[in-house]
């Protein structure tokens, strides 16, 4: 197996920064020269971390890089600190990690790297934060993927966003959502903005231009499962089909998402299927 760490210094997040990707392996018959200089494009994952993760989460805690060579996949693996996936542009020099993945990150790879910049080719996951940033850049760039993995998030119906709301993302006095707030110039800019996934779904469903989605949740997780249904519900009334994936007794754990990113993997596959 193969496991490249790679240093730059980043414009977008203004510093010097790893990210982590796992090759596809050499199989045992072919040369290296060969190998090495076949000049095929492989299909890529862009795998986002959770809020307290770097960019080492997913091979350390899961069997992804089996799971990706076995599929012949390129998965690259960023550092997004606790960003919200979010450009948080008068932080310390700024953070754009919002622009850095499109802007920066997939540029850099695509041209440094045997990886495919077709649309048909590419696909994002993650969990739990890391889910909130995959749906995230999927509705906002639709272009770009062919379809997306959101594992234990679900996007919320931010008119109903309060001081006091049950659920820390959606409750406005909640010291992170806070941050949050006022990093995007207040409630009603928030809501205006690319954050807003749920009313950009609403607006994209009907266009048939969204990737295809998967959403995936622990049924024991407190914190996400309720929001899970309820957007599942939200979908069935607008028509929007994606594919659904729940365990009982699974929280909000790398138990499940060790086994959630395997369907993920499988779904994008049927996904390529869909569109070759």
């Amino acid at each position: 197996m193969s496991l490249m760490t790679i240093n730059f210094e980043s414009q977008y997040l203004a510093n010097n920064h790893q990210v982590n990707i796992i090759l596809p392996n050499k199989p045992g018959k072919m040369t290296p020269e060969a190998f090495y200089r076949s000049g095929v494009r492989y299909r890529v994952l862009w795998l986002l971390h959770g809020t307290y993760g770097d960019q080492t989460d997913w091979v350390r805690k899961t069997n992804i890089e089996l799971y990706a060579v076995e599929k012949n996949l390129v998965v690259v693996m960023p550092p997004a600190l606790n960003s919200n996936y979010s450009n948080w542009c008068d932080t310390m020099l700024g953070f754009r990690m919002f622009d850095y993945l499109t802007e920066e990150l997939m540029p850099f790879v695509y041209g440094w790297l045997p990886v495919s910049d077709r649309r048909e080719d590419n696909f994002i996951a993650g969990l739990s934060m890391g889910g909130r940033g995959a749906i995230k850049y999927a509705v906002n760039h639709p272009d770009r993927f062919a379809a997306a993995a959101v594992l234990s998030a679900a996007p919320m119906d931010m008119t109903k966003m309060r001081p006091g709301y049950p659920q820390p993302l959606m409750d406005t006095d909640n010291p992170r959502m806070r941050n949050t707030l006022r990093n995007a110039g207040g409630l009603d800019a928030f809501r205006a903005s690319n954050e807003n996934v749920w009313a950009i779904i609403d607006r994209l469903a009907p266009q048939g231009t969204l990737p295809r989605l998967m959403f995936a949740c622990g049924e024991a997780d407190s914190m996400v499962y309720p929001h899970y249904q309820i957007f599942k519900a939200h979908c069935e009334e607008i028509g929007l089909k994606a594919h659904w994936f729940s365990l009982p007794g699974y929280g909000h754990e790398w138990r499940f998402w060790d086994l959630a990113i395997q369907e993920a993997l499988a779904f994008f596959e049927g996904a390529c299927s869909v569109m070759d």
